[in-house]
């Protein structure tokens, strides 16, 4: 393994684009929440505030080749695939100017064209997916690796299991991420599972498997590029489990009566956007007025997207039974 395909540069330059693209998710995070309550988004709406040191951190050493499959939590890693704020903002009010013509709304964000599959709805649902994306990458001669996002809730699935199983079999160019936020939708991690090291479980199927602190979005991106070196030197799976904590409810419905504010309040503190921040201030790496101009673009950016959505048009009614299935026939 190259040790340069390993190696994070931490100079002004890399520390602006991370900055950027945590602030990115926040902002473009806490518009929808605001959104959801003047009911322009409706139906449901799982927000990412607190994780994003993941999405940004596991993104740097992707390419626009590789494949992107996430979870109903996945606004944040649309965004950093490429994927058009307006088109997302659009999706998420219904307008058919969104990724999926306003028909999958927030859980359903899809874009081919920068190989983003995904927005899915069914816990553990993304993973054969990312699996079969991968066998045909694979059975075409393409270097290209998929990579699937979900929680530790998916680790009580079949699919998991049996994706984890087939990748290792038939070495697929998977990089499986875990997003371990610890709660799943609401259950805390130690009343779900007996085994609560999910790399652990990853490791019985003989692939490579570590966690990391996914609230350190510098620890993060190191291990991504550890893991995306070894799948594009082996062609075999990896499995990199993210530690990390949203700072949210699991949904806007929900509750969230199973875990204390003190608690919540006790990881908003080392929240992964603060935590960065902090640091390259102190280091020199960043100026203030470099965190000012930041926060400036993202708003512009946000905003834009607000207004492109606002902008757009529902879906005529004669065409909503387009591709819902089979043509009638007399």
């Amino acid at each position: 393994m190259s040790a340069t395909a390993t190696k994070v540069r931490l100079n002004r330059e890399h520390c602006r684009t991370l900055l950027h693209q945590m602030l990115r998710i926040r902002r473009f995070e806490e518009k929808c929440a605001e959104l959801y309550t003047q009911e322009k988004i409706r139906g449901f709406l799982h927000l990412y505030i607190g994780e994003e040191a993941v999405a940004v951190g596991v993104m740097q050493p992707l390419s626009p080749e590789d494949a992107v499959v996430a979870t109903y939590r996945e606004h944040g890693h649309a965004l950093l695939k490429g994927v058009d704020p307006g088109a997302i903002m659009a999706e998420m009010f219904g307008k058919q100017e969104g990724c999926s013509r306003g028909r999958g709304g927030s859980m359903h964000l899809f874009d081919a064209a920068t190989r983003f599959y995904g927005g899915n709805a069914i816990v553990a649902g993304g993973l054969p997916v990312a699996a079969g994306l991968a066998l045909a990458d694979k059975m075409a001669g393409r270097k290209r690796i998929s990579a699937c996002f979900f929680g530790e809730g998916a680790a009580a699935e079949g699919e998991f299991h049996e994706t984890l199983n087939l990748a290792a079999l038939w070495q697929l160019p998977v990089l499986f991420v875990c997003e371990n936020n610890l709660y799943a939708m609401g259950t805390a991690l130690d009343r779900s599972e007996s085994e609560t090291d999910i790399s652990a479980k990853a490791a019985c199927y003989k692939m490579p498997s570590e966690w990391v602190d996914g609230m350190d979005v510098v620890a993060v991106e190191v291990a991504a590029r550890r893991a995306v070196a070894t799948i594009r030197e082996t062609g075999g799976p990896f499995f990199l489990e993210c530690r990390t904590y949203r700072f949210r409810a699991h949904s806007m419905y929900d509750p969230q009566l199973y875990r204390a504010k003190e608690e919540v309040e006790q990881w908003r503190g080392r929240g992964p956007i603060l935590r960065f921040q902090k640091w390259a201030l102190e280091a020199g790496e960043l100026r203030e007025d470099d965190v000012a101009e930041i926060e400036e673009e993202v708003a512009r950016e946000v905003a834009d997207a607000v207004a492109f959505a606002e902008a757009g048009t529902w879906e005529p009614v004669e065409d909503l039974l387009r591709d819902v299935g089979a043509e009638r026939r007399p």
